[in-house]
C-alpha cells in the first residue's frame, strides 16, 4: 500500500511541475507577443491554455485519489491539499495569459505607443514573481517563498501608477480611447499574476513549515 500510495504521489510531483513549466513559459509567450506585437505568438498562447487546462483536471483527479484512498497524514496531507490550491492558481494564471494575448491581438492592430517602460517593468517584476514562487516549490525553500509574497505591493504599486498615467494621458480619440483600455487590461492581468504567484508562495510556506500565512502577514511579523 505504502508503495503504490509513493508512486502515485510521485506522479503528482511531476504532474504539478510539467504544469508549472507550461504556465511560466505561457507567460514569458504572452508578454513578448504583446511587445514584439506578433500576431503568432499571441495565437501560440491562446492555443497552448488547452494543455494546461487538461494538466488542472489531471491533478485534481489524482489528488483527490490520493486523499481518498490514502487518508495521507501530516506533511504528505500538507503537500496534497496545498497542490490542490497551486493546481488552482497555475490555471489561472494561464487563462490571464490568455487575456494578455487577446489584448496584444487587439493591440497589434493599432498604432504602437512610444514607450512601454512601466508595462515592461511591471511585466518583468511579475514573471520574477511567478518563476520564484515555483522555485521556491521545487526547492521547498520557504525564505525564498516569503521574498516573493513581500514583492507583490510592488507590483501593485506599478499597476496604480500605469492605471494613473493612462487617465492623464487624456486620450484624444476613439482609437486611443480603445488602446488605453487594452493596456490598463493587460496591466491589471500582470497585477492577478503576481497575486496568484503569491498564493503560490503563501502554500510553499504551508507545506514547508506548516504555517498558514495570510492576511497582512508581514504587518504582524515584520522581520
Amino acid at each position: 500500500m505504502q508503495r503504490h500510495f509513493d508512486e502515485e504521489l510521485q506522479q503528482l510531483k511531476e504532474k504539478l511541475l510539467r504544469m508549472s513549466s507550461l504556465v511560466e513559459e505561457i507567460i514569458v509567450t504572452s508578454i513578448k507577443s504583446l511587445l514584439d506585437r506578433d500576431v503568432a505568438l499571441a495565437e501560440k498562447v491562446i492555443k497552448d491554455d488547452n494543455a494546461i487546462d487538461m494538466f488542472e483536471v489531471e491533478i485534481d483527479e489524482l489528488s483527490l485519489r490520493l486523499l481518498a484512498l490514502y487518508q495521507p497524514q501530516a506533511g504528505d496531507l500538507r503537500f496534497i491539499t496545498s497542490s490542490m490550491k497551486i493546481n488552482n492558481d497555475l490555471e489561472r494564471i494561464g487563462d490571464l495569459a490568455v487575456n494578455i494575448a487577446q489584448r496584444a491581438l487587439d493591440l497589434i492592430k493599432v498604432p504602437p505607443l512610444k514607450s512601454l517602460d512601466d508595462l515592461l517593468q511591471m511585466a518583468t517584476a511579475t514573471q520574477k514573481m511567478l518563476k520564484d514562487s515555483l522555485n521556491a516549490f521545487v526547492n521547498k525553500d520557504s525564505n525564498l517563498a516569503i521574498d516573493v509574497c513581500r514583492r507583490d505591493d510592488f507590483v501593485d504599486n506599478l499597476n496604480h501608477q500605469i492605471f494613473l498615467k493612462t487617465l492623464t494621458d487624456k486620450p484624444k480619440n476613439q482609437t486611443e480611447v480603445e488602446r488605453a483600455i487594452d493596456l490598463v487590461l493587460v496591466a491589471k492581468n500582470l497585477e492577478r499574476i503576481a497575486d496568484h504567484s503569491t498564493n503560490i508562495a503563501e502554500d510553499v510556506i504551508y507545506i514547508v513549515e506548516g504555517k498558514t500565512i495570510k492576511h497582512h502577514l508581514f504587518e504582524q511579523n515584520p522581520t
